[in-house]
């Protein structure tokens, strides 16, 4: 089996560069950037922001050959201990055929922390090259002061080094909606956190425990890549995670209950999920249901007849705070009582 390759642990004082492969920021949020930028300084890390943040024409920062270009100068850049891209979009996917993916295969490992349309890059990078990348928190929301006790985790989780686990827990309560008013206001945390075990919501003293590899992202974005040259999902199974499977780590932003479901359903059918030892599903946002099929149906007709443990309203995703989970990295989760715990080893 070969080893996932982990980037160096990211070490204060180390240079991080806000860049934007998908889309950019127009002037009106430069003040929130702004407070992103003191807070992470204050952490005591480097920050650069690239020009192509401050643009945003047809959903993309720039044409995708010049975000392309400054993505693959970032990732060979050896003065660069991290990538944390502004924020999420819409056509990220545009600058996958005009990467050197040859070229990153044999540059050292990078951290990349974003979710989203991050995906698309994150998830692909760690199938093609074997890299660990992080699904978690973009730049834009490290705005928020102070940080709560989940969000901060970002630090934990890109300063481990290779050979070394962090361990996460879940929140005590989540933001339904964006509410942020000024650019240093805090996660408006308004409602209790439960993960859910599917099929056991009224067993309250049901435990489970289940171990893989964390493979996942953006629902929206992984069917995106169903059946491209850019998912070898089943080879790096195979090569990666032989005898220990995959846990995947699964949310969406805007897609209702009978999408999910398509969704799920297109990936199962492609043999994505061969291998699968359980599935963390983030809290979804929206109006989901679609007249009486409920996101909850969603989730049983795709993964029931897998017969794998299925937790939902997880902290991943579009409604913060969120864990840092690390594409490649051998989990032990453990839920109970409404409660997890996600601890991850870097071997």
């Amino acid at each position: 089996m070969r080893k996932i390759e982990y980037p160096e642990p990211l070490q204060k004082g180390g240079r991080i560069v806000v860049n934007a492969p998908s889309s950019g920021v127009t002037i009106d949020w430069k003040a929130y950037m702004d407070q992103a930028k003191r807070n992470v300084e204050a952490a005591g890390y480097e920050v650069s922001i690239s020009d192509s943040v401050w643009s945003n024409v047809q959903l993309t920062s720039a044409p995708k050959e010049m975000r392309a270009k400054e993505m693959q100068q970032l990732l060979q850049d050896r003065s660069v201990q991290a990538i944390v891209p502004v924020w999420g979009g819409e056509f990220l996917f545009e600058i996958l055929p005009l990467l050197d993916w040859e070229r990153l295969r044999k540059e050292e490992a990078k951290w990349v922390l974003g979710y989203s349309d991050l995906t698309t890059f994150c998830f692909v990078y760690t199938l093609l090259t074997g890299r660990a990348s992080a699904h978690g928190n973009n730049f834009f929301d490290l705005g928020t002061t102070p940080w709560d006790l989940l969000t901060r985790r970002w630090v934990d989780v890109l300063g481990t080094a290779a050979g070394e686990s962090v361990v996460q827990h879940s929140s005590e309560r989540y933001q339904t909606h964006f509410s942020r008013k000024n650019p240093d206001d805090p996660f408006r945390l308004n409602e209790q956190t439960e993960w859910k075990w599917l099929g056991q919501e009224q067993n309250r003293a049901a435990l489970v425990r289940f171990s893989g590899r964390l493979l996942g992202g953006c629902l929206e974005i992984l069917r995106s890549l169903v059946g491209t040259s850019y998912a070898p999902v089943q080879k790096f199974v195979d090569e990666h995670c032989a005898g220990e499977g995959v846990i995947w780590y699964l949310e969406s932003s805007e897609i209702n209950a009978a999408e999910i479901y398509r969704s799920l359903w297109q990936m199962r059918e492609a043999g994505w999920f061969q291998g699968a030892k359980g599935f963390l599903i983030g809290r979804a946002r929206g109006n989901l249901d679609v007249a009486d099929f409920r996101y909850q149906d969603a989730l049983h007709r795709a993964l029931d007849e897998l017969q794998l443990p299925v937790i939902y309203d997880v902290d991943v995703g579009h409604l913060p705070p969120q864990m840092i989970l690390v594409n490649g990295a051998l989990a032990h989760v453990q839920v109970g009582q409404g409660r997890g715990t996600v601890e991850m080893v870097y071997r």
